[in-house]
């Protein structure tokens, strides 16, 4: 794990711009404006963009970062206000990788990169699974949606995991039971209907922001977006 990280801010913290110290190591705050160059200490790790940013939108800026070549691959969290759906769909759209609610404080910043750090090292290892928010252990047999563990039933824990090693793919009801291993005794099909149900509802109860997509006369698919 590097001993330094570079994070971008698009509004200063309250609490300061001092760098902190995390497990990541020394984190270093840069701010940038509107209409200014990137600050010249990178290349950055980590932006953290303000949705409702006074010199330049999230939006924009989100934008801009994922079309210069120096920042295209940094790791963008969008600041949001708590509550807003609106906001939230539309900065992952934009490009953001993940969001936050404001107010943005030093520990939350220290909490969200290293729990960053620690997906990517996850990402090597073949018994975990990711989309966005969504990790799925499959060794522990857990979900977790931002860290925080999901409750499910064996059947539905299985469907999410399929569906989020195979995001953006549409899969009748036939091919879901068969990638559940349920093809023999032969099951009714309406029943992948009630799994999709159980599933739709411990992922609202968590408070995950999607969730698998009726299509009609086909199946279902989880959006990647």
């Amino acid at each position: 794990m590097a001993d330094r990280v570079d994070l971008l801010l698009t509004s200063p913290l309250a609490e300061g711009m001092t760098a902190l110290r995390s497990g990541a190591g020394e984190i270093a705050l840069h701010l940038w404006r509107a209409g200014q160059p990137l600050p010249g200490a990178g290349p950055f790790d980590f932006a953290f963009v303000d949705w409702a940013g006074q010199d330049m939108s999230g939006l924009e800026a989100c934008r801009r970062l994922r079309c210069d070549p120096l920042t295209a691959r940094m790791h963008i969290t969008m600041v949001i206000e708590p509550g807003d759906a609106d906001a939230r769909a539309r900065a992952l759209r934009a490009g953001a990788d993940d969001y936050i609610s404001s107010p943005l404080t030093r520990a939350l910043i220290a909490e969200r990169i290293a729990a960053s750090r620690l997906a990517q090292g996850a990402q090597a290892d073949p018994a975990i699974a990711m989309l966005g928010g969504l990790v799925i252990d499959r060794a522990a047999f857990l979900a977790r949606w931002h860290g925080k563990p999901i409750g499910l039933m064996p059947n539905e824990f299985r469907l999410l995991s399929w569906f989020v090693e195979h995001p953006g793919r549409v899969f009748t009801r036939a091919q879901l039971i068969e990638a559940l291993g349920k093809h023999e005794p032969p099951l009714d099909e309406r029943t992948v209907d009630v799994w999709i149900g159980r599933l739709r509802r411990a992922l609202r109860a968590a408070g995950v922001d999607r969730s698998p997509r009726t299509v009609r006369s086909l199946g279902y698919v989880l959006d990647v977006n």
